[in-house]
């Protein structure tokens, strides 16, 4: 179990900037991480003000271990994901992805570039709490590299995988919001390259994020849904903090669902590859089922969690993957969300479409969503899930999937109670034909927690 870590979160260690991560903590677990890597090890960060801070300190603890260190810079997670996935035995981002300004993190990376398994997070905390890592002798402390050209390369390999002739051709006109953080190195650039017309917001670099917020929800979005509409633009988009997710406006100004592109995307590779293996969460849209059915595609559902979606696209070969919230995986590029292929691959969709992306969208199977939480102490959820499980089973012939949380799969839609692995709620999300019917069954959700919680 998760909360069995004492460090971890889902993904790496996030806390706030220079109060937990301090320089020396930073310093003390990239050593302990660097024991178990032992190789060449490449490391980067967001544009927070406290990463280069701690990129430093990370290069230190990693140098005393005795590995060596290849410094990329600020840019994208993905980027570094890349990287690691091409040349170098492991890696560390700086980065606390969409959380406010005040937060940092420090995620590893295997040689594959996915986020390290649990089982060397136990091992990092146990070298971290228990014992100490390994301090190389004078002789052979690591060395220092840079490598500057990654970003560039990066972006040109995404280029190349998709009909970028097609996209110039199409003469589209772009807006994109990077919200000040790493993909102001690489958006406005590839979107470029690909022969757009291009108009920015808030793409200067800055960890005080002055425009907006780095969460790319409709709401921080309004000033880039209201320049597409001014300026006719055929599309918006949008990233998080550091790159890895990324949200689309179509032409008339409608913020467009995470899974709407999600399922646009899917359809376009299954198309493209003649079927494939799709892998999601459990707490994803049908829709993706409904276009795997038509295009020859299988779907594999995992736990929720963008790694746990990766680490299975890595071990089944599969096609694509991702989640609902706008985190795109395409394992031939980057074992991991990535922004710059998944804008790579939306601009060809529209290319080769010849449609505007609202006809595009509006092409998809609908259903509607309905999405709520609500407070449970930690100690009680394991109880709360069991006895739920246990009356769905006793009392209906509803289907249960209980790979993460308890999914209850009804005739016209299903719902599903997952207990947050941060802090003491449970997420209820529901999806069905109508949005009457999707919100009474967040209520029935929400109703059962209530049942069995003291």
């Amino acid at each position: 179990m998760a909360n069995e870590k004492r460090l971890f979160g889902t993904f790496g260690v996030r806390r706030t900037a220079n109060d937990v991560l301090t320089p020396e903590f930073a310093t003390r677990l990239a050593a302990c991480y660097g024991t178990q890597i032992q190789g060449t090890v490449a490391v980067g960060g967001d544009t927070r003000t406290s990463s280069p801070m701690l990129i430093e300190a990370v290069k230190a603890g990693l140098l005393s271990s005795g590995c060596d260190v290849v410094d990329l810079g600020i840019l994208p997670t993905p980027g570094v994901q890349y990287a690691v996935r091409k040349y170098y035995d492991g890696g560390v981002m700086i980065t606390a992805s969409h959380n406010p300004p005040k937060y940092n993190g420090i995620k590893f990376l295997d040689e594959y570039g996915i986020g390290i398994p649990d089982d060397m997070e136990l091992a990092i905390e146990e070298l971290y709490f228990d014992s100490e890592p390994k301090r190389a002798e004078w002789h052979e402390i690591g060395q220092i590299y840079h490598n500057d050209k990654i970003i560039d390369e990066y972006v040109d390999e995404a280029i190349s995988k998709v009909d970028a002739e097609a996209i110039r051709e199409a003469n589209l006109k772009v807006v994109v919001d990077c919200g000040s953080g790493a993909g102001a190195y690489t958006a406005p650039y590839l979107i470029r390259k690909l022969g757009c017309d291009v108009t920015t917001l808030n793409c200067q670099a800055d960890g005080f994020f002055p425009g907006r917020d780095p969460e790319p929800i409709e709401e921080n979005l309004q000033e880039l849904i209201s320049v597409v509409k001014e300026l006719g633009a055929d599309i918006g988009l949008a990233h998080d903090g550091d790159a890895d997710r990324t949200i689309c406006i179509d032409e008339k100004g409608n913020f467009v669902l995470g899974d709407k592109t999600f399922t646009l995307v899917e359809r376009q590779m299954l198309k493209e590859n003649d079927g494939g293996i799709i892998v999601t969460t459990v707490a994803t849209s049908q829709a993706i089922y409904d276009i795997a059915e038509e295009y020859n595609g299988e779907v594999i559902a995992t736990a929720v969690g963008d790694l746990l979606v990766a680490r299975k696209l890595h071990e089944k070969d599969g096609l694509f993957g991702g989640e609902e919230n706008g985190g795109l995986i395409f394992p031939d590029f980057v074992y991991g969300r990535d922004a710059v292929m998944t804008v790579a691959k939306i601009l060809e969709i529209l290319a080769l479409e010849k449609k505007s992306l609202s006809e595009l969208v509006g092409e998809l199977p609908v259903y509607y969503a309905s999405k709520t939480k609500i407070e449970c102490p930690d100690d009680q959820k394991q109880n709360v899930m069991s006895s739920i499980a246990e009356e769905i089973k006793t009392t209906t012939d509803f289907e249960l999937d209980l790979t993460d949380g308890v999914k209850i799969l009804k005739e016209d839609g299903w719902v599903i109670i997952r207990p947050s692995g941060t802090e003491p709620i449970f997420r209820c999300f529901a999806e069905s034909d109508s949005q009457d019917k999707a919100d009474e069954m967040t209520e029935w959700g929400l109703s059962l927690i209530k049942k069995y919680k003291k």
